[in-house]
């Protein structure tokens, strides 16, 4: 044979090694590559196992928050009636209470009319007037003090002042238009007063 055939012959099999190394390395790479696809594929598995568990965890704890939820609104809602049927109760307890003073009112217009005797007719209003303070008092309402009490604007309603001539009388409620009343420490209506200046 002649050189350059030779050399053709050789760089051929050079190649072919080439080739068949290269194919190994690649059978190798492979064989790595498969062994790295099956870690990669148990890493998958238990990372989608992890994350149906968390899925399971947040769903679990999603419906007992949305559980606790609406049994909190269903409390909120049964309280609130509660607390009008209990408002509703108290207001018809007083309104009911306040009818036997209506019946005395209707029997004093009926005394007046036929009556002719003004001081049975004095005596009947005042005896209705009494049954009403009486009415007031049991269900916690009470007048308010106001003449001699030093002026306080928190608790009176000064209408105007008038000169004195004591220096004790100087900012103290003299007269009263109109009473106050107080309920449980809660002012219903301040009384208008005269105050002394």
């Amino acid at each position: 044979m002649k050189q350059k055939d030779k050399n053709k012959y050789f760089s051929e099999d050079l190649h072919e090694e080439d080739n068949l190394n290269q194919e190994q390395d690649i059978l190798d790479k492979d064989g790595n590559i498969s062994d790295n696809l099956s870690d990669q594929d148990e890493l998958s598995t238990e990372e989608e196992h992890e994350e149906e568990t968390l899925q399971e965890k947040y769903d679990d704890l999603n419906n007992s928050y949305l559980r606790l939820h609406a049994e909190f609104d269903n409390y909120r809602k049964r309280t609130l009636k509660e607390k009008m049927d209990i408002i509703k109760a108290g207001g018809d307890k007083v309104l009911t209470e306040m009818i036997p003073l209506v019946d005395d009112f209707e029997r004093a217009l009926e005394t007046v009319q036929n009556a002719d005797d003004k001081e049975a007719i004095v005596e009947g209003m005042e005896l209705i007037y009494s049954k009403f303070i009486s009415f007031l008092n049991q269900h916690g309402v009470k007048e308010i003090e106001a003449i001699g009490e030093p002026f306080d604007a928190d608790r009176f309603e000064a209408v105007t002042t008038i000169p004195v001539q004591d220096k004790s009388q100087k900012d103290v409620v003299v007269d009263c238009i109109q009473k106050g009343y107080i309920l449980n420490e809660k002012i219903l209506r301040f009384p208008k007063v005269i105050v002394g200046k």
